[in-house]
């Protein structure tokens, strides 16, 4: 389960992706399975959320992670980096960056 807590030694990793309302389904379909697939199994994976904005041309997903190599491994997959040149055919851009939490209200 996700937390947001400043406490928390977990990696967090909120990723945007631009889309057109033309592709933002589609990017979702594969958002969605890669999690349901193969990213909710890896090593250190905690939990995740997608979010979508009302004009359809922007997707947030916001991720945690026991650790950044954990995220890193995943990423630098194959599998991953399979369905990442597929999900970059959707977008124009998407940009993953790790954080950590300084405070929550």
């Amino acid at each position: 389960m996700l937390e947001v807590r400043p406490d928390t030694s977990h990696q967090t990793v909120i990723t945007t992706f631009e889309c057109s309302p033309g592709t933002c389904s589609d990017l979702l379909d594969l958002l969605k399975a890669a999690y349901a697939e193969f990213i909710c199994k890896q090593a250190g994976f905690i939990g995740a959320g997608l979010h979508v904005n009302d004009a359809e041309t922007r997707v947030a997903n916001y991720s945690q992670w026991e650790n950044r190599d954990d995220f890193k491994a995943m990423l630098r997959s194959e599998e991953m980096r399979h369905r990442n040149r597929e999900i970059a055919k959707l977008c124009s851009r998407f940009e993953p960056v790790m954080y950590e939490i300084a405070a929550a209200y």
